[in-house]
């Protein structure tokens, strides 16, 4: 039975040889003729489009489009950022005598932070207000000298001018008149060592006075307090802490108005003003509105950019310090037109623009491109200025055709969704 199944595996494959390799062969000898098969033609592609053999025009698809007035809105990207910040540092040494306030509190204006440790302060105090009244005592005498020098003086001036008019009639001698001299001089003397001693009076009363406000303002400085209503970010200083000067007591932020900081590209800061109004959406979700506040004249010098700000309020405290925000700043409205992404083109130097429709006197609608401005992007398409008020623009076959190629126009409605 061997032989058998190899027999039969010869014919099988026999069979399909020739149908398979001599198909065409098999049908003729049984009669059969199938039909010739078409070649199927590349289909050609989307986006080529017709050509006109007779005329040279290629069809186009075509959007009138008419000019509108959009709000030129600047977008940016930024942050927000605490209206004020503050680190409270010691000016003075010794030990924290304050128990702590713990970060989150909220603080008002002047109140106490920390507290150090007096020591021999207010025995300095006492010591230079005492050496105040001393000097301060001191004074009228000095005064009283100076007094009395002006007095001694002028008696001696009146004696020897007595003295010289004697003199002159016989009277009085040479020896006489050189004495009454001799003690004016000496009452000059004396003035002038009394006004010295009241001028050193006065020095040691200033001398005094500005010891005793020293101190005093050394106490002053034991107390640390805001210096503006705010929340504490971190803990104030530990009780029993040792402080130098320069430690860090606290950190103060106020968060109501709040900040928002983004930088304008030198391209745009001619279009921004302060006092203009200004929104933002928060990376929460929340919108926030305000106004330019401020406007850098001096740009960064890496990026070339101008920093804004933008207050807004935030009297519930529900927006942080350092949130990213997308930030929108009202500019001047602009004429622009709606079009397509899609329609959008280069030209040989790499210029963006749209191939748009003119009317040639000889030939009819033609390509022509033309430079635009991009201003937007929204989900319905994009706004560029430049064009005029009403013109057609290409947009399907505008890679297809260069400036003066004969066109053959199709409109299509102004729905921009590709």
């Amino acid at each position: 039975m061997r032989w058998f199944s190899v027999l039969l595996a010869v014919l099988v494959s026999g069979l399909i040889y020739l149908l398979v390799m001599e198909r065409e062969s098999v049908f003729r000898f049984a009669g059969f003729v199938p039909e010739p098969t078409e070649d199927i033609a590349e289909a050609p592609a989307v986006d080529a489009p017709e050509q006109d053999a007779g005329s040279g025009r290629v069809a186009v698809v075509v959007l009138a489009s008419t000019a509108q007035v959009i709000d030129s809105a600047i977008q940016l990207r930024g942050r927000t950022e605490a209206v004020r910040q503050v680190q409270m540092k010691a000016e003075t040494s010794g030990q924290i005598v304050s128990p702590p306030l713990r970060k989150g509190t909220m603080v008002e204006t002047g109140q106490t932070l920390c507290e150090v440790d007096s020591g021999t302060r207010d025995a300095q105090l006492a010591e230079a207000r005492a050496r105040l009244a001393s000097a301060l005592a001191g004074q009228p005498v000095a005064a009283a000298r100076v007094t009395e020098a002006e007095a001694l003086l002028e008696e001696a001036e009146i004696n020897n001018r007595a003295s010289t008019k004697l003199i002159e009639g016989g009277y009085a001698s040479e020896t006489r008149v050189a004495a009454t001299r001799a003690a004016v001089s000496s009452a000059r003397a004396g003035l002038e060592a009394a006004r010295s001693g009241l001028e050193a009076a006065a020095s040691t009363v200033e001398a005094a006075a500005a010891a005793v406000a020293l101190v005093e303002k050394e106490i002053e400085r034991l107390t640390i307090e805001a210096p503006f209503g705010g929340l504490l970010e971190t803990d104030t200083a530990e009780l029993g802490a040792l402080m130098q000067m320069g430690s860090p007591c606290a950190t103060i932020i106020q968060l109501d108005p709040m900040k928002l900081v983004g930088f304008v590209p030198e391209t745009q800061v001619h279009k921004v003003t302060v006092g203009a109004p200004a929104g933002a959406r928060l990376v929460s979700g929340s919108e926030v509105s305000g106004q330019v506040t401020f406007l850098s004249r001096s740009a960064d010098p890496l990026t070339r950019t101008f920093r804004v700000e933008i207050e807004i309020a935030n009297p519930a405290l529900r927006i942080r310090d350092g949130q990213t925000a997308d930030i929108a700043i009202a500019a001047a409205g602009e004429t622009a037109h709606l079009v397509p992404p899609s329609a959008l083109t280069l030209d040989d130097s790499g210029a963006l623009g749209l191939r748009i429709v003119t009317r040639a006197p000889d030939t009819g609608p033609v390509a022509t491109f033309t430079p635009v401005e991009f201003l937007r992007d929204t989900p319905e398409g994009v706004y560029v200025a430049g064009l005029p008020s009403n013109v057609d623009i290409i947009v399907v076959g505008q890679e297809y055709v260069t400036d003066g190629v004969p066109l053959t126009l199709t409109f299509r409605e102004p729905s921009l969704t590709q």
